[in-house]
């Protein structure tokens, strides 16, 4: 704020657009040093982002269980606090590292930097084939941090309604894959797929879409599909 007026002042609002701009490259910077380590263990990391209760950890439990004995897979989960999603996962008997943030609505790369470390020291010969970087739930921060992944999945579920391409499009103009969650509610909610697909693709064109349902497993089979095609 202009000290004479209170005014917000060009000269304030540029410096604060050069520190965003300073720290966004400092974080790109480690990120491409976690996507390098990352591929050292022969892995492809997959950034999974959504709202809070969308389904990210039940996802990964479905597909634990689908390609657990297939392909060797590495969680890291993001929460702003406690263990709860990686016990989840632990449960499923594969590497997990829990990330709390302490109050930050996202991870950042020097965050996935240390959970990087931690995993590999789980891993007994130092290899992974798919490593899922479980996001804190929010559709806003978490789309402006690159971790050093090479695909970036963007979730919402049936009961959120069909508006969320609109309302934030920079989580679907960043991302690979958008996909649709709890699809087995759509007799019960107001969900008009058409609208989201279309809203999605009108941002980004390039971007795979998938439905699924992990109750029924509606869908599954092309997630998996696409994972194997990212391990090939």
């Amino acid at each position: 704020m202009c000290e004479d007026c209170g005014c917000a002042s060009p000269s304030h609002n540029h410096k604060v657009v050069d520190v965003n701009q300073s720290l966004l490259a400092a974080n790109d910077a480690l990120a491409e040093k976690n996507r390098e380590h990352i591929e050292e263990l022969g892995a492809v990391a997959i950034n999974l982002i959504s709202s809070p209760g969308s389904g990210k950890t039940t996802l990964l439990e479905k597909t634990i269980e689908r390609l657990g004995k297939e392909l060797r897979i590495g969680v890291i989960e993001g929460d702003i606090e406690t263990e709860r999603d990686a016990e989840r996962i632990r449960a499923k008997g594969v590497p997990v590292v829990q990330l709390t943030t302490g109050g930050a609505c996202h991870l950042d790369a020097a965050l996935v930097h240390k959970g990087i470390h931690a995993l590999e020291h789980q891993l007994d010969d130092k290899k992974l084939d798919l490593l899922f970087i479980e996001n804190v739930g929010n559709l806003v921060c978490p789309a402006t941090f690159y971790l050093g992944e090479h695909q970036r999945v963007v979730m919402i579920s049936v009961p959120e309604g069909p508006d969320k391409p609109a309302k934030y499009p920079r989580a679907f103009i960043g991302s690979d894959v958008f996909m649709i969650s709890k699809t087995d509610l759509l007799p019960y909610f107001d969900f008009p797929s058409e609208m989201a697909i279309k809203d999605a693709l009108l941002l980004n064109p390039k971007l795979k879409v998938m439905s699924v349902s992990a109750t029924t497993g509606d869908g599954f089979d092309s997630w998996l599909a696409y994972l194997r095609s990212l391990c090939r």
